[in-house]
């Protein structure tokens, strides 16, 4: 049978086919909720039971068959759920099954957690340990997949599986050059016109840009989440523990390990300036730091495994001093597009004046990307943020 577009009333059914259900008729309901895809949800009568079915469209979602889009792209978010299973499984829901046919994932109900960012938005903390997991989550990807934790010909087939040129051809253009030109992506508030003309005409921002943007399409590190921000993040508690679960890797390629660090801190950076402007700052500054200092000491207590005996300990201070940079310019570039390009965070648009804040975060991101040579550590990025912070 080839490919369907499953609806409401076929999840059932298809649920049975697969094996993943008995004889009884689920509660079925849509949840969509992303930019991309549909995702259902099955919940036996009696609540006892309930499972997630996630199917990639062959169109954006959100768009229509007016944006086409090939659903192999769950292809590269089943082979990144069964990359981290190997090495981080309680980072991620559980994967029941993948449909390769259907273009259709199988998976843990997670509707009693909540998503990092409404939970940051509606004015709670971060909790203790969500940024050290993230950090870590990405170490244990990004060694396992790397050349450092992955024999050679193994990590080639990887390599070669996982190219995805048309999702990463859209993190190139929607997020490392769109926002310094003119398109038909873009838009942004009234008050930010002077700041999004600027920086088309920023001789040196549109350079690193570019620079940011080779080493994005050119550096095969490890395999990615590609798209890791608060809204692919759920957290909660389970039996009186915290939780935290990764989600959505449709973008995952091999790539440069600092785009999935970057992409994290710019949305930690970006929902401390909404915070800020609410009167409701808790523990947002502190999120940089946490998921570095994890994500370091998670790759050297990774480090005495590595296939390759060969590169040193010395060589290993040099590599993260790399990933730290550009992380930091990644993260410049993922505010800037956020707030000038496609795809705006909520964090802002939802403040009852969202101008101010996002004047500070448009300076900050043309900052992190212009000067992250000379910004070698978390205190560094700190006091960035401190001197674009209005005094009271």
């Amino acid at each position: 049978m080839g490919y369907r577009i499953l609806e409401t009333e076929d999840v059932a059914g298809y649920l049975r086919e697969r094996g993943h259900w008995g004889t009884d008729d689920p509660v079925v309901r849509e949840v969509s909720d992303g930019n991309m895809n549909r995702v259902f949800l099955a919940t036996s009568t009696d609540g006892t039971r309930s499972l997630a079915v996630k199917q990639a469209l062959p169109w954006v979602r959100v768009a229509g068959p007016s944006w086409p889009m090939s659903p192999e792209r769950a292809d590269a978010e089943a082979r990144a759920y069964e990359q981290v299973a190997k090495v981080a499984p309680d980072k991620i829901p559980a994967v029941l099954g993948y449909d390769s046919d259907n273009y259709a994932l199988v998976m843990e109900d997670m509707s009693d957690l909540e998503v990092l960012r409404t939970v940051l938005n509606d004015g709670a903390a971060y909790g203790s340990g969500t940024s050290a997991r993230v950090g870590e989550f990405v170490a244990q990807l990004s060694f396992a997949t790397s050349d450092f934790g992955m024999p050679s010909a193994e990590r080639k087939a990887l390599v070669a599986a996982s190219v995805s040129p048309e999702l990463c051809k859209i993190t190139e253009d929607v997020v490392l050059s769109e926002p310094y030109i003119e398109h038909e992506h873009n838009h942004w508030h009234p008050g930010l016109d002077d700041l999004a003309a600027s920086f088309k005409t920023d001789a040196r921002l549109r350079t690193e840009v570019a620079d940011l943007r080779h080493v994005f399409m050119t550096s095969a590190q490890a395999l990615l989440h590609g798209d890791l921000h608060t809204g692919s993040i759920m957290v909660g508690a389970r039996e009186d523990a915290p939780v935290v679960r990764v989600f959505d890797p449709e973008f995952s390629f091999v790539g440069p390990i600092g785009f999935d660090l970057g992409l994290y801190w710019a949305n930690t950076l970006v929902s401390e300036e909404r915070a800020r402007a609410l009167g409701a700052l808790a523990d947002h500054g502190d999120q940089l730091r946490l998921s570095w200092e994890a994500f370091a000491t998670e790759f050297r207590r990774l480090w005495p495994s590595r296939v390759d005996t060969f590169f040193d300990d010395a060589y290993l201070d040099r590599f993260l001093r790399r990933v730290w940079t550009e992380s930091v310019g990644f993260a410049g570039a993922e505010i800037v597009r956020r707030i000038i390009g496609f795809a705006h965070l909520t964090d802002l648009t939802t403040l009852p004046d969202p101008v101010p804040a996002s004047r500070r975060a448009l300076l900050l991101g043309r900052e992190l990307i212009v000067r992250r040579a000379e910004l070698t550590g978390p205190d560094d990025v700190r006091a960035v943020v401190e001197a674009l912070t209005p005094t009271a």
